[in-house]
């Protein structure tokens, strides 16, 4: 182990060293807050012969673990290293610390000192901030119920649309890419027109049997079938079907082109 790096002092010991050394008093570290590195309420003071004693539920050491704690730091630390496959022993060798005292940071049976955090944080490329961000923020979740949905035409107005479709993931914000569900009616080449879009799109029929038209060449997609293809070619799709009244269904996947 590296001098410097991580000890095995008390937990106060450490919090105090660590924060010298960066110069930054207590209450200017993110979460802490003036009373005592406690966000909780401080009960009323007992005074007694001119002398006040202040009854406290927790000592010093407790309350930093508690507060510590709901930051998750050493959760963050763990995906972190799963994100770049990194194994314990091969991080340790990065940051000077041993693959036992690593698993325990990760576990939350060690708090680690701010000399320590920023040591991983460099070997991550992150900073300080991503161990104390908001811990209530989530990534991109939205769940679209199927009553939800509805179904617009390809082009507003239009009296004989090529496909119809109802979007997904309508709910979720930020998102990588978008999905619909696609109903293509039966329809004849000449009754579709090519369009094209930037980004890329992927195709899997779920009913039916649907003509994918691209770089001048139509292609049949029966059920199961699926295709992908870069979007910012002209292309255009169109039901086949026996009968006028019946639909071919699939489940159609944009998404932005790749910068």
């Amino acid at each position: 182990m590296r001098r410097g790096i991580a000890s095995t002092r008390p937990l106060e010991s450490q919090i105090n060293v660590s924060m010298n050394d960066l110069n930054n008093p207590p209450n200017q570290i993110p979460g802490f807050s003036e009373s005592g590195f406690s966000g909780t309420e401080i009960p009323a003071p007992i005074f007694n012969s001119d002398k006040i004693s202040l009854s406290m539920h927790e000592d010093g050491e407790a309350t930093i673990r508690r507060v510590l704690s709901s930051y998750e730091i050493g959760a963050k630390l763990k995906q972190l290293r799963l994100r770049k496959k990194i194994a314990l022993v091969d991080l340790g060798k990065h940051t000077g610390l041993s693959a036992s005292m690593l698993s325990q940071l990760e576990n939350g049976k060690m708090i680690p000192t701010l000399p320590t955090l920023a040591r991983i944080a460099m070997v991550f490329d992150v900073s300080l901030d991503h161990f104390f961000g908001d811990k209530r923020r989530r990534k991109p979740f939205g769940i679209v119920r199927a009553d939800a949905r509805i179904q617009f035409p390809e082009r507003a107005g239009s009296p004989k649309p090529a496909y119809l479709f109802e979007c997904l993931a309508f709910s979720a914000s930020d998102k990588g890419m978008q999905a619909f569900l696609a109903e293509f009616p039966k329809r004849e080449p000449e009754e579709v027109s090519e369009h094209f879009h930037d980004g890329s799109e992927f195709i899997h029929v779920l009913e039916g049997t649907v003509a994918v038209t691209y770089q001048g060449d139509e292609y049949q997609l029966r059920t199961g079938d699926s295709v992908y293809f870069d979007a910012s070619e002209p292309h255009a799709y169109r039901g086949i079907s026996k009968s006028s009244n019946s639909s071919a269904k699939a489940l159609v996947i944009t998404s932005p082109p790749r910068l």
